[in-house]
């Protein structure tokens, strides 16, 4: 005889959450959107607007801006919050750079962003990788500013950075994604101190680069542990820091704790500007790299008004 009390019912299985409606947005069916996979598809790029299930697809691509995943679309790590598939990835596309490039001349882009998964299996973590396309796209379309955001390079950290802060892109990205606290099971693979290092890292070989970090809200975390992550940021002297709502992308991700008012984003946002970011983008749907070249235009301002503001004082004092 059966035991029926071991199968499971409708009420056993993953509820889906109600998503509130600030964070609710239209499928992608313009024009742009359907060119701008295609150009993908044709070029043979991964983006992680789609690996990683971005909400503001549809408006990104309809305006042509993408973010090129390099170095495949599998990870070597399984953090809790991303939908970038896991696993043993494959060879380098050696014409990936050249590919980027010509993305970026035919869409005539102002402003690239280039990131990619965690590559443990190479021996510099893929920087070398990273430094090809910014050599191809400053060679292609001197013009275009740069926005990168890389992985950790754990255990390869300091001759990765320095190799690709040689290479002088515009913004050298890396987010810490969230409080310390949370590291143990939403990204266990990293280390928070080793992730504030690597962009001090950038500051030491290069303070014109804009450095660049993000957080997600929503997993768990306090508001004095945000405060705090907000003040380790400003230690290690990051421009710019993203703040978004974390959505969950399967049932098998971390859940959702909290989904985080458009109020509080703006209160946290206060609360950045206040604390020396020269730029700051605090949302439900802020996501690294959405809105990025209008955001590095007006932190690039904020620098030379800055500087120049200085520079005024010091004159003064003379």
């Amino acid at each position: 005889m059966n035991d029926l009390s071991s199968v499971p019912t409708p009420e056993d299985a993953p509820q889906r959450q109600r998503k509130p409606d600030w964070i609710r947005v239209k499928a992608p069916t313009s024009k742009g959107y359907g060119e701008t996979r295609q150009l993908m598809r044709d070029l043979k790029l991964n983006t992680v607007c789609e690996e990683a299930a971005c909400p503001n697809i549809g408006e990104c691509w309809t305006k042509k801006h993408a973010t090129v995943m390099i170095l495949g679309d599998t990870c070597t790590r399984a953090c809790a919050f991303c939908n970038v598939k896991t696993g043993m990835p494959g060879r380098v596309d050696p014409m990936e750079p050249q590919n980027v490039a010509e993305l970026a001349l035919k869409t005539g882009l102002e402003h690239i962003v280039i990131t990619s998964v965690d590559r443990d299996d190479l021996p510099d973590g893929g920087a070398s990788q990273f430094v090809k396309v910014i050599e191809a796209l400053r060679a292609a379309t001197p013009s275009t500013t740069i926005e990168i955001l890389t992985p950790d390079f754990r255990n390869k950290m300091e001759r990765a950075v320095e190799a690709i802060v040689m290479a002088r892109p515009d913004v050298y990205n890396h987010n810490l994604e969230t409080v310390p606290r949370l590291y143990p099971t939403i990204r266990p693979g990293a280390r928070y101190y080793a992730s504030l290092r690597l962009l001090e890292e950038v500051k030491r070989h290069d303070p014109s680069i804009f450095t660049k970090s993000g957080v997600m809200l929503g997993l768990g975390e306090e508001r004095l542990e945000v405060h705090q992550v907000m003040d380790d940021m400003r230690c290690a002297d990051i421009d710019f820091l993203t703040m978004g709502q974390y959505l969950r992308p399967t049932p098998k991700h971390a859940e959702v704790k909290e989904f985080v008012t458009p109020q509080a984003f703006k209160a946290y946002g206060a609360i950045a500007r206040a604390k020396g970011f020269l730029q700051v983008a605090s949302s439900p749907l802020t996501r690294s790299s959405y809105h990025a070249g209008a955001d590095f235009a007006e932190m690039k301002a904020a620098r030379d008004a800055k500087l120049a503001k200085a520079a005024a004082l010091a004159g003064a004092g003379a």
